[in-house]
């Protein structure tokens, strides 16, 4: 029983590092991701295969023979529209892959993980597993995104990368602090830095450089760890570690002891950063806010506060 509750755990999480809603990470989405898989409780990751899959006669059975759970026939129509569809629009399923011109409804029609998520999810639990999983949300995106984008609303904000190019990021004020931590503060603070990552409220990963951040000791998977924006100058060896504040998130105590254990041995020195809108927004946060950190104020972008006072800015000694 240990096995089976691990693998399906590990399975949700591979779900939910691809990207996938979270309605599509529940242990029925887990399982049916195993049934693709062919994966049973005691196989390792690297034994995953690529077989042609029916939702009956391989996916529900496999989940019953296997995994000890056996649900109600008309479930399979669950699977079908609540899982499946989803893993083809998320390109981690192809549909009918190995007869491609059957009709609609033919008893032959199947399924098959498809070839580029099998060789992300092959690496899972290994040192390759950050690189790769970020690498396929790079090429391929995630679902989570797609709906989200098809659900917002307004006009985009426009966002002049660091190099010249244009992005646009979903509507919102933490989207606008973000746009000002790019073109009015980087300039001004951190000028000739690399960005090596930006989210987005509806996109995590806008722009995500997986290497540099692995290789900074930041894990480039688990993204929901990361800050909003984190910039490196590698002339003065400086990682810029910033969060848009708009109504939670500036650099708490907390939040920076979390950033600290996880750059422990990184030879980059670390600046803090609260990046808000205007005083009012700072105002509300002030006393959450770490000593030895930077504030910056997008209405007033030529100066910053030090929490201390000892130095101008720099990274925490």
């Amino acid at each position: 029983m240990e096995r089976v509750l691990q693998k399906i755990e590990q399975a949700q999480q591979v779900l939910k590092a691809l990207g996938l809603p979270i309605a599509q990470q529940n242990e029925m989405s887990a399982l049916t991701l195993l049934a693709l898989l062919s994966l049973r409780p005691g196989d390792d990751w690297t034994n995953a295969s690529r077989s042609r899959r029916s939702v009956s006669k391989d996916i529900m059975v496999f989940m019953t023979e296997q995994y000890a759970r056996t649900y109600a026939p008309n479930t399979r129509e669950t699977v079908r529209r609540q899982v499946l569809h989803q893993f083809v629009q998320a390109r981690i399923a192809d549909y009918n892959p190995f007869e491609r011109d059957l009709p609609t409804n033919s008893p032959r029609a199947h399924y098959a993980v498809s070839e580029a998520a099998l060789a992300v999810i092959q690496t899972f639990g290994s040192p390759a597993w950050e690189g790769m999983i970020a690498q396929y949300i790079a090429e391929h995106g995630s679902l989570e995104t797609i709906y989200a984008r098809h659900r917002s609303s307004g006009k985009m904000v426009p966002l002049t990368l660091l190099d010249g190019s244009i992005i646009e990021l979903s509507p919102g004020k933490h989207n606008e602090v973000q746009k000002a931590i790019i073109e009015k503060f980087a300039p001004r603070f951190a000028a000739g830095a690399t960005l090596l990552y930006i989210g987005d409220t509806a996109q995590k990963n806008v722009i995500m450089n997986a290497s540099a951040l692995t290789a900074l000791g930041l894990s480039a998977s688990d993204h929901d760890k990361l800050p909003d924006v984190v910039l490196f100058d590698q002339v003065k060896g400086w990682l810029f570690l910033i969060e848009a504040v708009t109504s939670h998130g500036p650099m708490s105590p907390k939040r920076v002891f979390e950033l600290e254990e996880k750059l422990k041995g990184s030879a980059a020195g670390a600046v803090y950063v609260s990046a808000f809108p205007d005083m009012a927004e700072f105002r509300k946060h002030m006393k959450d806010i770490a000593w030895e950190t930077e504030v910056w104020i997008a209405e007033i972008p030529d100066h910053m506060i030090h929490f201390n006072g000892d130095r101008f800015m720099g990274p925490r000694k």
